[in-house]
């Protein structure tokens, strides 16, 4: 099936059954507005007098002289002579109709529009394409080249986003005092001979398109326009305000680095040379959006990434069709394999040395210009589970670290619905001393217990959401003592168990424990769906949904990897998937990356160690 097919198939949705209730579903919670709806539009005033309007009152709809007349009569002027103030009344129809309003403005456009030689015609097409005077941001400095004879020119650029010193210093300067001598070429060679001899900025291009001198003066460039001359001078002038490196937030670690991305593109990609320290590291950019157009930045290894897997990366960016892609959660839900499926397949980091381990593995980075998360693809369930810090301890304490990582992935998924599953169905499980303590516990809750649990479970998700979104320590402090005083409040009111406190209190405390933001919202999620499975079948239900779970995770796949590499489908695995080997251990690349390039070391790496000869005792 070609892919165009699968993608629009994929769009639509399920078949079968499972297609019916999908398109219920959609039907109900997805809003659908009217195919044709008019409207008007206030485009001006009729200020002709009555008795023009009587003439065409015939051949408008409810309009014109009549309404004109009630106008006048409630306001005493009964001769109608005086002109009445009414709105223009024009049809808009949707996007869909193929007919236009009257009234429609014909945009300005710079696909195929050249620099003219006349400055008067480049102001002019200036001012229409940013709509001044209107548009207050745009700055139009006209001056005069101190050439012999002098020549007029003037320099464009978008406050805010331009340095002025810069401008100052390396545009106006040079042009309006230090040029001062007789000119040497001829009118159309002169803007490169500007870029040449006069203007000292290091990054000067030549242009004459107004397509790609627009671009680069909404991305704070500067263009200069010089009279007579058919092609411009766009200058490097970039210098808005920007947040400083600063520390990490959600990746914090005791021992490592503790420099974060901020939402400054170059700053970030600096971040990463200044790790990897490679020529052969690349950087390519792309442009994303139909209105934005942002900087999207592809970073790898070329002797070390996979060609396919660069290929795969790029196609998937420069085929997304959308207005604008402000942050790089958003191009990752536009290139992702499964959108529907609750695990991600995107690793999301703030820390520039996970990007370089990454990349150096064989990998790709994604940055987005704006965002301070770097995208890395692709990625497996383990790379999802693993901390940077796990790296910097010693071998025992990381894989101490990894072991209770995992054991509270188990425990956020597990917990409320085992406990669910005994307390229903199995209860020959519990200990006798331990079932009596639980019943005289449960004596005075009304509430059957499924309910009890996600009343619970939904009390601390909203205490959770409530203090990330309170701003500062309130945050925290909200959540420790809302769910203090809450839980408090619910036991000695009888609503809920003691027991039940201490389960959903366990499985709110390991789900913190997942390093991942996105994994741990997965797991958070498919924990209510075990619970319903628990509140109906019991242990049938735990052990139908760990199945679903397992098979549906070794389905996906990111960018062409499966999710479960290297255990399914079975490959060479190295030691750090669960358990992490001695650095000087890794001798090879992960194999589902299908690096160019397998040896990451040699096999005796550290140097100081004598081979040990055969038959030698140690």
């Amino acid at each position: 099936m070609p892919k165009e097919s699968k993608q629009k198939k994929a769009q639509q949705g399920p078949s079968g059954v499972w297609g019916r209730v999908w398109a219920v579903a959609k039907d109900t919670l997805t809003f659908k507005a009217e195919k044709q709806r008019e409207g008007f539009i206030l485009l001006g005033v009729d200020d002709r007098p009555l008795s023009e309007k009587k003439k065409d009152g015939a051949n408008q709809e409810n309009t014109g002289g009549k309404s004109g007349q009630d106008e006048d009569k409630k306001n005493g002027n009964r001769e109608g002579t005086r002109s009445t103030k009414k709105p223009i009344r024009v049809q808009r129809v949707s996007p869909s109709n193929s007919r236009k309003p009257q009234e429609d403005k014909k945009d300005f456009s710079t696909e195929t529009l050249l620099v003219d030689p006349q400055l008067k015609i480049n102001k002019k097409n200036l001012e229409e394409i940013y709509s001044l005077p209107k548009n207050k941001d745009i700055v139009i400095r006209e001056f005069t080249i101190a050439l012999k004879p002098p020549i007029k020119a003037f320099v464009v650029f978008m406050e805010g986003l331009a340095d002025k010193n810069v401008i100052n210093n390396t545009v106006l300067k040079p042009l309006m005092i230090l040029s001062n001598m007789e000119e040497k070429v001829t009118i159309l060679e002169l803007a490169e001979y500007i870029k040449d001899h006069i203007l000292p900025g290091n990054q000067v291009e030549v242009l004459a398109e107004y397509k790609q001198i627009v671009e680069r003066v909404n991305f704070g460039m500067t263009a200069v326009f010089i009279d007579g001359s058919p092609k411009c001078l766009v200058v490097e002038t970039k210098g808005w305000d920007k947040r400083p490196i600063g520390k990490t937030e959600t990746e914090q670690v005791i021992r490592g680095p503790l420099e974060a991305f901020n939402e400054t593109l170059r700053s970030n990609t600096a971040l990463i040379r200044k790790l990897v320290r490679n020529e052969k590291l690349i950087t390519e950019m792309f442009k994303v959006g139909e209105r934005n157009k942002s900087d999207v930045a592809i970073m790898y290894l070329e002797d070390v990434a996979s060609p396919v897997l660069v290929e795969e990366v790029k196609r998937r960016i420069t085929s997304i069709k959308t207005d604008i892609v402000a942050e790089s959660g958003s191009l990752e839900q536009f290139i992702e394999d499964h959108p529907f499926m609750p695990s991600p397949q995107i690793l999301n980091t703030e820390r520039p040395d996970r990007v370089a381990s990454f990349l150096v593995e064989g990998k790709v980075a994604i940055l987005v210009d704006g965002s301070p998360q770097v995208l890395v693809v692709p990625v497996t369930i383990f790379s999802l589970l693993h901390s940077a810090e796990d790296y910097y301890l010693r071998m025992p304490y990381g894989n101490f670290l990894r072991f209770l990582r995992v054991a509270a992935i188990f425990i956020t998924i597990m917990t409320p619905s085992i406990y669910l599953a005994i307390e229903t169905f199995h209860q020959e499980m519990i200990p006798t001393d331990l079932i009596l303590v639980m019943a005289a516990a449960r004596e005075t809750v009304p509430f059957p217990t499924i309910m009890e649990v996600f009343m619970m479970e939904f009390a601390f998700e909203l205490i959770r959401e409530a203090g990330v979104r309170v701003p500062g320590v309130i945050g925290n402090t909200l959540g420790i003592v809302g769910a203090l005083i809450l839980g408090q409040a619910a036991v000695q009111a009888g609503i809920v168990s003691p027991i039940l406190i201490i389960v959903v209190a366990v499985t709110g405390l390991a789900s913190f424990a997942i390093p991942n933001y996105s994994m741990s919202f997965a797991f958070r999620g498919v924990r209510f769906i075990f619970t319903i499975l628990a509140g109906i079948f019991g242990f049938f239900g735990v052990s139908a949904g760990l199945f679903i779970l397992l098979t549906t995770i070794a389905g996906m796949k990111s960018f062409g990897v499966p999710l479960l590499a290297p255990i399914g489908p079975r490959t060479k695995a190295g030691p750090d998937l669960v358990i992490r080997g001695s650095v000087w251990s890794m001798e090879q690349r992960p194999d589902e990356t299908d690096t160019l390039d397998r040896q990451r070391q040699p096999k005796i790496s550290r140097g100081w160690v004598k081979p040990k000869k055969r038959g030698e005792r140690k």
